[in-house]
């Protein structure tokens, strides 16, 4: 499905920059509207108004409301591969303590769910989304070099493991952290950046 929506995805590709503006205003009435009134209660309707742009014009853009879901999740993705790479790289050069990576990754996850208030509604939307397999893979990748400055005796396949499961551990934040009250969800933050912390100080002590 997630395939379908990409190829009809924006079915007027913006070639100017008045089409791009409106791309835009799309985008971020429907993030409003997925926000505020969650993804089913959303009507393309109501995001062309807050858009400003009517509803055929819309269409011409977006087919669906999941059209809509699918661009902002790629968005999305695209903000946070950036942030990976930013934090990643900063890490390296600065050889930073491995309780503060533990402290800063989810601290990036806390902020790209502020950012983005759309982010936790859209994960349980099934829209059959998957991230670039080459991409998931070269994140992977570039945790595992940047475990490897810490500890140079692990193996490459050996920091590959540990950085996939680091990644799955920060993903599991999200549905707790959508269902948490917000006065728990710093207690909640704080659990895990403690959990992996400890795990990543003894997997990679040398």
């Amino acid at each position: 499905m997630a395939e379908d929506l990409k190829k009809e995805g924006t079915r007027r590709v913006p070639r100017q920059e008045r089409a791009a503006r409106t791309v835009d205003a799309l985008l971020e009435a429907a993030a409003d509207a997925f926000a505020e009134r969650g993804f089913e209660a959303a009507t393309m309707t109501q995001i062309a108004q807050q858009a400003g742009v009517s509803i055929g014009a819309a269409y011409q853009y977006f087919p669906n409301k999941e059209a809509l879901a699918l661009a902002l999740r790629l968005r999305y993705g695209d903000d946070m591969d950036a942030r990976w790479t930013a934090l990643i790289e900063e890490q390296a050069e600065a050889e930073l303590p491995l309780a503060q990576l533990a402290e800063r990754l989810f601290d990036m996850m806390v902020d790209l769910m502020t950012s983005f208030p759309a982010y936790l509604p859209l994960l349980s939307v099934p829209l059959g989304f998957r991230r670039d397999d080459a991409a998931r893979n070269k994140l992977r990748q570039r945790f595992a070099g940047l475990f490897r400055r810490y500890n140079a005796d692990l193996s490459s396949d050996e920091a590959y493991r540990i950085a996939e499961v680091m990644l799955q551990v920060i993903k599991s934040l999200n549905p707790l952290y959508a269902a948490a009250k917000p006065k728990d969800r710093k207690l909640l933050v704080a659990e895990y950046k403690g959990v992996i912390a400890a795990w990543l100080a003894q997997r990679l002590a040398s």
